[in-house]
């Protein structure tokens, strides 16, 4: 029997390298391999404001960017969040369960108030919540994330337990990460520190052109170089390898670490190699992105298709939640 596999991606603009490698390039073997849910998170996004003139815009491109990856709308179910009216139903009966403690306990929700101040609104506090019902509304038993995410997929869990335990039953699975039996991948950003990510502004989008993809990368925060033959690495610099090591051949990552070890490396030479080694994974991927994102009719029928197949599968789930609730129908 194959395995549900969910994930989503935020509708705040375009993809990047860290979206990519975190889990875009597996979900072709996803596919074909198991039963998979993957959405554009249009709910989630909600809590930073985006502005409503370009918000669908925003949607569809992270669908085209989504199709122009790899992902086959005949193998897997695609899908817009917020066409499918049974997570909100979910989110709102999950919150019965959330206890505003562990919530305000995340990592997450502690650098949101840290970094944004004046927005703590609900929907941060329980961005967990939601991300759980979007994960047990199709009763998913994997889910691919990156480690800045492995909090919120134990909250998750600690729903779905919490639920059967409350209601003596066995209803909802708890999920697993999904990571190919390798480490779960986190891509640092350019500007020395951190995850990359769309609100850092960090970050090497799949749509960004040779040029734009070029300046960044030279961009990149580094130091004065070693001290010392040997010396240990600054955290940009160390970043700078972490994506070297994901997006370039073994020899090439060896060639630059014995020069960094014999306090050789010019930092110029390994960024023009970052550089050209980004564009032959990101730039191919960019052209079928401009190409989808101007196909109106196939971007349609593709999330058609999809909501109607995640909303089979999420009904099913909600009226079985609401039986087990005890919530009974007059008419």
């Amino acid at each position: 029997m194959k395995e549900i596999v969910l994930s989503g991606i935020r509708s705040t603009g375009n993809l990047h390298l860290g979206n990519y490698f975190g889990a875009l390039r597996n979900f072709i073997k996803m596919q074909d391999e198991n039963l998979c849910y993957f959405f554009i998170a249009d709910l989630h996004s909600l809590t930073t404001h985006p502005d409503p003139v370009n918000f669908h815009e925003n949607v569809k491109t992270v669908l085209a960017e989504y199709l122009a990856s790899g992902l086959d709308p005949e193998k897997s179910v695609i899908f817009v969040q917020s066409s499918v009216p049974e997570v909100s139903e979910l989110y709102t009966l999950m919150n019965m369960l959330a206890y505003v403690g562990e919530l305000e306990r995340t990592a997450s929700f502690k650098e949101k108030v840290r970094k944004h101040p004046n927005n703590v609104n609900a929907g941060l506090l329980t961005y967990p919540v939601l991300m759980a019902a979007d994960i047990l509304i199709h009763r998913a038993n994997k889910v691919p994330v990156g480690k800045d995410q492995e909090q919120h997929l134990e909250m998750t869990r600690v729903f779905a337990r919490r639920f059967n335990n409350m209601y003596n039953v066995e209803f909802f699975p708890e999920p697993a990460a999904y990571n190919f039996g390798t480490e779960l991948i986190k891509i640092p950003g350019l500007d020395g520190s951190g995850k990359m990510g769309k609100s850092e502004g960090n970050g090497i989008y799949l749509a960004d052109d040779e040029k734009t993809i070029r300046k960044k990368v030279m961009r990149a925060v580094t130091d004065s170089g070693p001290a010392v033959p040997g010396a240990p690495m600054s955290e940009p610099v160390k970043n700078l390898f972490v994506i070297l090591e994901t997006v370039s051949d073994a020899d090439t990552v060896s060639f630059f670490k014995d020069r960094y070890d014999a306090g050789e490396i010019r930092y110029g030479d390994l960024k023009k190699q970052l550089a050209d080694d980004i564009c032959k994974i990101t730039l191919p991927i960019r052209e079928r992105i401009l190409e989808i994102r101007n196909n109106e009719k196939y971007l349609s029928e593709t999330v058609r298709y999809g909501v109607a197949k995640a909303r089979e599968s999420a009904a099913a789930t909600l009226a079985g939640v609401k039986e087990i609730m005890g919530f009974k129908s007059f008419y």
